[in-house]
């Protein structure tokens, strides 16, 4: 019986291994690896795991563009109306070209008026003000409206969507294609969660001003009250925006944005099976990234980082500035460790140029360089007089190599006033003097020291 056992025993063990072994497979060949955190900012800290059911989801930081979370960010999927940020995009442009007004009237056609979906039932044949229809896009996602406005600005819907899909490259939407101007389900309609963010980033950087149209909480136009589908809006005081939207294909999206403590953040969530649970994911991402970063700005372009000393200029000293603003995202906590070194000439000399670079800040992380960034001169300073000029060469010749102060010599001014009236009196003098000489020269000798013959 041992001997039986003894037979058995190394064929039962290598069997379980395998048993094990394939169902550790399965395991990950079902579910796959865990979401993955992707980051553009200093430092990186522990990825928290998030419980998100959405089918793709990014988090984004718009003024560095850091991403700061991202799961199934490059699977295509319809983004229905999110589309719309797009056609929004273009309209805002055309506003800042100055080519259409917010009070243009613009008017519905057929087409726009027969157009599906949620809608902001404008009427044919009429005239409405730009202005409005901006409203019915951004607040109730009127498709109808942006029929009419694509006509507006183009002449046909088709000239639209030229115009969105040759936007969409420019900005670097290189996983999408747009076929209307409103996400109605087409064939060619499609993007990414990692591209909607890209564009979110974009839009929201050139047009701020447009989060006062987002922020709406409802819209009343021919006496129908509509409320926004961003129920984000009446949840969290800190969300200003974006857009929802809804097809069957992809399911419930949301690009939602807040600003707590001086800092933005833009979370995308594609193809969530409930509008309760888009809003729950996009929530997530959101307090996730604000809980564990911070936004800081080390360096600003508008304050005055540095004065020096002139030499022979009409000006004795110049303020200097950075070149340009700052803005690191860093985990939260680790503020502390970005220091900042700042290196400057203790003298120059005239002329300098406004915007000349005299010098440059160096930002740290511990030993590592993180960023340099130009100092230039904030204002012109041309040579000054003749008299000021050889007056600073005196004075740097009693300055140069004086450690720790130089000695104290008076003003060129205080000099100019003391001495000027004793050389000018000098100066008199010897005039005079030579005055005197030449008359002597040309009198005749007097009477009684001539020769007698």
């Amino acid at each position: 019986m041992n001997k039986l056992s003894d037979h058995f025993q190394p064929k039962w063990v290598m069997g379980l291994w395998i048993i094990l072994i394939f169902l550790g497979l399965t395991k990950q060949f079902l579910y796959g690896a865990p979401p993955s955190v992707g980051t553009k900012q200093i430092g990186t800290p522990q990825p928290q795991p998030l419980s998100l059911e959405s089918r793709s989801a990014v988090l984004v930081e718009p003024e560095t563009g850091s991403i700061l979370y991202e799961y199934n960010a490059d699977e295509k999927i319809p983004p229905a109306s999110l589309t719309k940020i797009l056609t929004l995009y273009i309209v805002f442009e055309a506003l800042e070209k100055g080519s259409i007004h917010l009070d243009d009237e613009v008017y519905v056609s057929h087409r726009a008026w027969k157009t599906g979906g949620s809608q902001m039932f404008i009427e044919v044949g009429r005239k409405i003000p730009l202005n409005e229809l901006i409203k019915g896009i951004a607040v109730v996602s009127g498709n109808d409206a942006c029929v009419a406005v694509a006509e507006h600005i183009a002449g046909t819907v088709e000239s639209f969507v030229s115009l969105m899909n040759q936007k969409a490259q420019e900005l670097g939407l290189t996983h999408s294609n747009f076929a209307n101007p409103h996400g109605l389900p087409d064939p060619q309609e499609y993007s990414t969660a990692k591209d909607l963010a890209k564009l979110a980033v974009a839009y929201v950087n050139r047009f701020p001003h447009a989060l006062s149209y987002h922020s709406m909480r409802d819209f009343t136009f021919n006496n129908i009250l509509q409320y926004n589908r961003n129920h984000l809006l009446n949840k969290d005081p800190s969300v200003d925006g974006l857009k929802t939207g809804f097809v069957a294909a992809g399911g419930y999206h949301l690009i939602a944005t807040a600003k707590r403590d001086g800092m933005r953040l833009i979370a995308v969530v594609l193809g969530a099976a409930k509008p309760n649970i888009r809003e729950r994911d996009a929530m997530q991402l959101l307090n996730y990234g604000f809980r564990s970063y911070v936004l800081i700005r080390p360096v600003n372009s508008s304050e005055v980082i540095g004065t020096v000393r002139v030499w022979k200029g009409y000006k004795n000293s110049v303020a200097l500035y950075p070149l340009e603003s700052k803005l690191l995202l860093v985990p939260r906590g680790e503020e502390k460790k970005i220091k900042t070194v700042v290196e400057i000439p203790s003298e120059l000399t005239a002329p300098v140029k406004v915007g000349q670079t005299v010098g440059k800040v160096i930002l740290y992380k511990g030993d590592e360089i993180v960023e340099t960034i130009p100092i230039v001169a904030g204002e012109d300073v041309q040579r000054a007089g003749f008299f000021k000029r050889v007056w600073h060469s005196i004075q740097r010749l009693f300055t140069k190599g004086s450690e720790p102060s130089p000695p104290k010599l008076p003003d060129w001014k205080t000099l100019a006033k003391v001495g000027g009236p004793i050389v000018l009196s000098i100066f008199v003098l010897i005039l005079v003097m030579k005055f005197i000489r030449s008359r002597r020269r040309r009198s005749p000798l007097p009477r009684r020291f001539s020769r007698r013959r």
